[in-house]
């Protein structure tokens, strides 16, 4: 250790003092660990090892298959068509925080399923690298864009990564990018995606988990369609790099890839002599040439950026790319079946990319629309492989559910339950701004008049604890009462609370964002409960033929404070979201307001539904690891929603239906129907139909 006695004493009185130390003694003290140490503030050698079990949202196997013209009858999947859903591995599709997730596959069950599958063979990575610019994106409304701002979840990921600057950022990809190294498998290698605003660190970082002895390719993407502001004094700025590392160099996948060349060129034949090269000499005594039609591609890549005018393939999202890099990625780095993952998975360019070209993949995302439209991708993909009589995989779409929930309170409780409890209550009146009450069975705070009960943290809010609420506010003659609940029973519909308002209790249910967990948010007023939406479907019943037709959709939902844009706002347009409804605010220059309601009825709300024709028929099996680090199944209490069918907008085709096909029953009975709502921002609403077949 470089340090004189003098230095020694100086930086016991600062740590004594609780002064931090200047610089040169940091670099002083990791003076004889390594040649170059990589430092910035707040860095931690630790990495979560959290396993955590997955929930099932949704499996999608077989895609239907749309109707040739309007008004055929159509069976459940047609029987003309020739391609096939192939067996075994199932692809991932997982919303949540990518830490807890990747921690959880590498350390839990699932790691064991994605061992048998040969292991990652490919991480493809687009993280955010500008500043704020990564959240957001835009809803299509008629001929109206509505922006949607990024959630508080995503604000909190937002204050996570550039809170702090440079150091936030490297923090939270050095985590993340260890958890990917334990992935990796040995042949595999990362392909991370940046541009000139963190490339120079990202490189650094790279060198750091990976090894320097591991990098491959600084991969200079240039788009050379990309339009450009002449006004700024600098160089046009044309390209993205991506950085590629193998986990193992020497035994990684590599596929040299070629290209067709713009026009045919003639190039002198050559061959190795002891290691040297010589041109090849005819009889003639002339140099040998040959035409050459295509080239070894290199690490320059002349690939066109995505832009809105490429209708077919452009989702509204700023960050997207252009399928055909990412299908370049791939080609390079797996071969066929091999498993590829994402965890900053945007608009599902990646999965689609690997699914059309017959790999396997897990993607994950924060964002709740962007596992929404990677969903309704996927399913495009299938329908396409299906119908040109290729083969396709299912995917299931997960969260980490009641099981993040329960992780984030033991964190906060150290596992004490009784504790657990109180810190529970307290945490979620805190958020809501509610004052603790007590001496009441069912209700537990109040707030502006309105009694509030928090609904538990790993159950949902069932019609029977609804009626216990109920029951109380009417002996003690309380009107108003707000239900808070993280999930509601699947049969709760507006008339159930109809009737409670009839009798006389205002019974409002709202539901707990998982952003309570995290103090910054509620110390500065930022979590917001929203009312939980309905829907209504009505089943047509013909012996054992049911199908489902969806008849209504209530939201209140609320993102904008309409008059404060308004006094604000400059002359020109804006679309805002107000207490279920997406409104139009165009001012003149004379400062005249007017508002147009776009969204002209529920309809309007819709963007995506799907059945389970047979719920409640396949239960939900966990896999979680026991004290002795064995495997075990567990059922959840849930069941898997099987997606059946399905009808959603695209920019091809924004038309819904709104009737089902029609299914068969192989016998008469009860049976369970799942209708699932996704809206147009991404929030899925269900409801359990039940039919009784005769």
């Amino acid at each position: 250790m470089n340090l004189s006695e003098k230095d020694k004493q100086q930086i016991i009185d600062l740590i004594k003092a609780g002064e931090a130390l200047p610089k040169e003694f940091i670099y002083k003290l990791f003076a004889d660990e390594e040649d170059v140490f990589l430092f910035w503030n707040g860095r931690k050698e630790e990495v979560t090892n959290v396993a955590l079990p997955f929930h099932s949202i949704e499996h999608i196997d077989e895609p239907r298959h749309e109707k040739k013209q309007t008004g055929q009858a159509l069976t459940m999947f047609e029987t003309d068509l020739k391609g096939r859903q192939l067996k075994g591995w199932t692809n991932k599709l997982i919303w949540g925080d990518n830490k807890l997730i990747l921690s959880s596959l590498a350390n839990g069950p699932l790691r064991e399923e994605i061992e048998k599958e040969g292991g990652l063979k490919l991480i493809y990575i687009d993280p955010p690298f500008a500043v704020g610019g990564d959240f957001g994106f835009t809803i299509e409304i008629g001929e109206d864009l509505a922006e949607k701002k990024q959630t508080i979840i995503e604000e909190i990921a937002y204050r996570d990564t550039w809170g702090k600057g440079i150091s936030s950022y490297l923090n939270m990809m050095y985590e993340r990018l260890k958890l990917m190294h334990q992935l990796l498998a040995k042949e595999g290698s990362i392909c991370v995606h940046c541009d000139w605003h963190v490339a120079h660190y990202l490189r650094i970082l790279l060198d750091d988990v990976f090894g320097t002895g591991n990098f491959l390719n600084e991969i200079v993407w240039y788009y050379y369609n990309k339009l450009h502001d002449s006004r700024k004094k600098i160089l046009p700025r044309a390209h993205d790099v991506i950085f590629r590392y193998a986990k193992e160099q020497g035994v990684h996948t590599h596929n040299a890839l070629k290209e067709e060349r713009d026009k045919p060129v003639k190039k002198l034949k050559y061959r190795k002599v002891k290691g040297q090269i010589q041109n090849i000499i005819g009889e003639d005594g002339k140099a040998v040439t040959y035409t050459s039609t295509e080239r070894t591609i290199d690490d320059v890549w002349r690939i066109r950026c995505l832009q809105p005018a490429n209708i077919e393939e452009w989702l509204n999202y700023e960050t997207q790319k252009p399928q055909d890099l990412i299908e370049r990625i791939i080609e390079l780095t797996t071969n066929k079946n091999d498993l590829v993952g994402d965890f900053f998975v945007g608009s599902g360019t990646t999965s689609a990319a690997a699914e059309k070209m017959g790999r396997k993949w897990i993607a994950t995302d924060l964002g709740r629309f962007s596992i929404h439209t990677t969903r309704k991708r996927l399913i495009n993909m299938q329908r396409e492989l299906q119908k040109e009589g290729k083969d396709f995989r299912a995917f299931e779409v997960l969260n980490l559910g009641k099981y993040e929930r329960q992780f984030f309170m033991d964190d906060l409780s150290n596992g004490a339950r009784k504790q657990k409890e109180e810190i529970y209550l307290d945490l979620i009146l805190e958020a809501y701004k509610s004052q603790k009450i007590t001496g009441h069975k069912t209700l537990h705070g109040k707030k502006a008049g309105r009694f509030v009960h928090i609904g538990p943290l790993d159950v949902p809010v069932t019609q029977s604890r609804l009626q216990e609420i109920f029951e109380e506010c009417r002996q003690n003659l309380f009107t108003q009462v707000d239900v808070l609940g993280f999930e509601f029973e699947l049969g709760l519909m507006p008339r159930v609370i109809d009737e409670f308002k009839e009798k006389g209790v205002d019974i409002r249910p709202r539901y707990i964002p998982k952003e309570v967990f995290d103090k910054r948010a509620v110390d500065k007023g930022q979590v917001k409960f929203f009312d939980v939406a309905f829907l209504e479907a009505k089943p047509h019943i013909k012996g054992k033929k049911v199908n489902i037709e969806l008849t209504n959709f209530v939201t209140h939902y609320t993102q904008d404070d309409i008059e404060e844009i308004q006094q604000q706002m400059r002359p020109g347009s804006k679309v805002v979201i107000e207490n279920g409804s997406i409104i139009k605010i165009e001012k003149t220059k004379d400062g005249i307001i007017n508002r147009t309601v776009l969204t002209k009825d529920w309809h309007d709300w819709i963007d995506y539904w799907a059945i389970d024709f047979n719920y409640e028929d396949k239960k939900e099996i966990i896999k979680v690891k026991n004290d002795a680090g064995e495997t075990e199944e567990q059922w959840s209490g849930n069941y898997l929603f099987e997606n059946e069918w399905q009808s959603f907008r695209t920019k091809k085709n924004p038309t819904l239906e709104f009737a089902s096909i029609t299914h068969e029953y192989p016998k008469v009975g009860k049976y369970k129907i799942m209708v699932k709502v996704v809206d147009i921002l991404g929030v899925d609403t269900s409801r359990v139909v039940e039919v009784n077949l005769k």
